[in-house]
């Protein structure tokens, strides 16, 4: 019999997305699905709520009806079967608008959404051998298979739960959310679902489920220390004595970005990436000279204020292309630099095409966070031949070489600086090295091939015992 995997997220690529857990759960129930065509014994769903308007070029089947205990209003349940993996939608109160996050009552529908899920299941006669949930939209899933009741095909269900970001917890008031749920107020103390006052769904995910991931091996040491571990490194560390955290290095969709069919800036041999760095310089009015790019969230994580505080040094030597939205202070002052500073040029929001031509027509690719997950740009960059200027930390150590790319070690101004003078100095003085890097970079495989089997070996030792 094949291993029945169930994935819960608040967000998969195509069908909705605000980031890379998208991206994630696009991707890895894809790669897993491939296995089992390959001859693995594993069947892959994935659950996620149906928002007012979902990406993608397929609406859900409506194939279900039911009711969830404390909800006035029924539920639906929708399908849509893709490259080989199911995925379900359920709709019900809350998520008909088409925001994702952001609601004042955020805590009620995602509450509401982890109440779903069995009843769900019941209702389509499912019995997944493994939950494997995402994040604290779905933080709260394990906690109410443990404590509360549940169909007699989920008894005994193994459950996995991932930290894509820890910054990112779902705090709200307890009492709320106890008598909404229905689980025991007993859970409600330190090591239970108690967070300072609050209840902390990511909490409730690690402290009850079978066990724990994160994204990258080093996230899943840094999040054990009080640098990284966002007051909840005791939780984390208690985890990890307890042999239930793991660090699993995510994959990169490799067919979506893949310079010799990519939509929008193609190019085959590496040859060609100078023809495609021409277009770009010439459509966006900027100079042929060395050329950094930068494509993110504008969040204190991903250093967005240390490239604004060097730009003045950096644009005495490169061109500087960012594009990106978020935290209101960085996208007023690249707006109002970008008016006046030669070399700078922003682009306020996200812009799948000229992120495409970012990616595979810049030189080099600026990634100054404070702390990274696992980080999915970087492994875009490397793919179309641009060399990363990142941080150390988390994922971004895991996955650049220094024989590839440029690691600087603090996430500061004058770090940041170091590296991109390293990277210039290879660039203008050593191009036969520059190009070797390149060329090295687009060889490296991304493919969620090896995390995948890793999570599948994770669900196969769990469901054994």
């Amino acid at each position: 019999m094949p291993i029945v995997v169930m994935h819960v997220s608040s967000e998969v690529y195509p069908f909705s997305k605000t980031g890379g857990l998208a991206d994630v759960l696009g991707a890895l129930p894809l790669e897993q699905a491939k296995l089992g065509q390959g001859g693995t014994d594993v069947s892959v769903t994935v659950v996620s709520p149906w928002y007012g308007r979902l990406g993608g070029s397929l609406e859900p089947e409506l194939i279900a009806r039911f009711q969830v205990p404390g909800m006035s209003s029924g539920s639906q349940v929708g399908r849509i079967e893709q490259n080989g993996v199911t995925y379900l939608f359920i709709r019900q109160k809350g998520f008909e608008g088409t925001e994702l996050y952001g609601l004042v009552n955020d805590l009620e529908r995602f509450v509401y959404f982890c109440k779903a899920v069995p009843y769900a299941l019941e209702a389509l006669e499912l019995s997944p051998d493994v939950i494997h949930a995402h994040d604290w939209g779905s933080g709260l899933l394990a906690a109410l298979l443990r404590f509360t009741p549940v169909p007699v095909a989920l008894e005994g269900v193994k459950t996995v739960f991932t930290i894509h970001n820890l910054q990112y917890q779902g705090r709200w008031n307890p009492w709320d959310l106890l008598s909404w749920t229905g689980l025991p107020t007993s859970l409600f103390n330190p090591d239970g679902l108690e967070f300072f006052g609050d209840v902390n769904l990511l909490k409730a995910g690690v402290v009850y489920s079978d066990a724990v991931t994160t994204v990258s091996p080093t996230y899943a040491q840094e999040i054990t220390t009080p640098e990284y571990g966002e007051k909840l490194e005791g939780v984390l560390m208690r985890t990890q004595q307890q042999g239930r955290l793991h660090g699993i290095l995510n994959g990169l969709d490799m067919d979506r970005w893949n310079p010799r069919t990519d939509p929008y800036a193609p190019f085959d041999p590496p040859e060609d990436k100078a023809r495609v760095k021409r277009e770009l310089l010439h459509d966006l009015k900027l100079e042929d000279r060395p050329t950094l790019g930068l494509v993110s969230r504008f969040a204190g994580q991903k250093g967005v204020d240390l490239v604004i505080e060097a730009l003045g040094e950096l644009l005495e030597d490169w061109n500087v292309i960012i594009l990106g939205n978020g935290d209101i202070f960085p996208e007023r002052v690249l707006s109002l630099l970008s008016k006046y500073a030669p070399g700078l040029h922003f682009r306020q929001g996200y812009d799948e095409a000229l992120a495409h031509r970012i990616y595979s027509g810049v030189d080099a690719f600026l990634m100054p966070s404070r702390f990274e997950p696992c980080g999915l740009a970087q492994m875009i960059s490397m793919r179309y031949g641009t060399l990363p200027i990142a941080r150390d930390t988390g994922g971004l150590h895991d996955t650049i070489s220094k024989d590839i790319g440029f690691l600087f070690p603090e996430a500061t101004y004058g770090s940041l600086l170091e590296g991109t003078n390293q990277a210039l100095e290879v660039f203008v003085s050593r191009p036969e090295k520059w190009r070797s890097r390149m060329e090295a970079a687009m060889k490296l495989d991304w493919s969620w091939t090896k995390g995948a089997s890793e999570y599948l070996e994770l669900y196969r030792r769990l469901i054994a015992g």
